[in-house]
């Protein structure tokens, strides 16, 4: 009975599809992050009676045919890069970009990694770092007796020194765009690597090329909605349920046939 392999299916499919909805809700607070979506596609189809085949010697062409389905597999888990929400926290170091783009950090393994995560601090020497220590790219250094930081939309880092009027220009931050961000890949810690799909990064200036500005003392939140991940749950523990019910209704059907005298 193709019924409880269909079914079981079905069951796996909701079960990874509450997974990435709990991993979503998990990560409601995580600065920067961006929600995931499964796609399912449906299985190989068996054909009992082939569509467009003739039906008689006249060449009278059947219809629709007879095709049973085989169930439901994932197809991939998507990420939702849209904007999140923008919060103020008058933290000098704290910036969200508004718009498209990436910050660049240097990873330990010489990797460079890819974050929309803005809540940078300093290291011991003043450069610019994640909280795990990361340096951004290109690197930015904040001398010891500044006294003022400004970032400017344009990621232009300036800074007052004390008995000094003019404003010192410290370096510029550089972001990235992708051809296809939902192509990276998230290794966690808030960061992602370029993988063959999605393309190569295009460096820039904030504010151009399409890439979006900087806001200093805000975070971008996560974009998860909190409604809309509860009902996807509730959807996701339905489907379940009710597939859970044809491999009940198929065991019985079985049971009855097998008693049968």
């Amino acid at each position: 009975m193709r019924s409880l392999s269909i079914a079981a299916t079905g069951m796996l499919a909701q079960q990874l599809n509450v997974e990435v909805i709990s991993n979503n809700i998990a990560n409601m607070a995580t600065t920067g992050f961006k929600r995931q979506r499964p796609e399912f596609q449906d299985l190989l189809y068996q054909s009992e009676l082939t569509v467009g085949s003739t039906s008689s010697d006249t060449g009278t062409v059947v219809p629709a045919g007879i095709q049973i389905g085989l169930g439901v597999r994932t197809a991939s888990v998507y990420r939702i890069t849209e904007q999140g929400n923008i919060m103020g926290t008058n933290s000098t170091f704290d910036i969200a970009i508004q718009g498209r783009g990436w910050f660049q950090i240097q990873l330990p393994s010489g990797e460079t990694g890819y974050s929309r995560a803005g809540s940078f601090q300093l290291s011991p020497t003043g450069e610019i770092v994640t909280s795990d220590g990361y340096p951004l790219q290109p690197s930015i250094t904040i001398p010891a007796d500044a006294t003022e930081v400004s970032i400017n939309p344009s990621g232009t880092v300036e800074i007052k020194q004390a008995g000094q009027i003019a404003p010192v220009n410290v370096g510029t931050f550089s972001i990235v765009s992708f051809p296809n961000e939902a192509g990276l890949e998230s290794i966690g810690n808030n960061l992602m690597l370029e993988t063959a799909s999605s393309g190569a990064p295009v460096a820039g200036t904030p504010g151009t090329g399409g890439l979006g500005t900087m806001l200093q003392g805000f975070l971008e939140t996560s974009n998860v909605n909190s409604v809309s991940e509860i009902t996807n749950l509730i959807k996701a523990q339905r489907a379940y349920e009710m597939n859970s019910k044809v491999i009940t209704t198929s065991d019985e059907m079985m049971a009855a046939v097998s008693q049968l005298r």
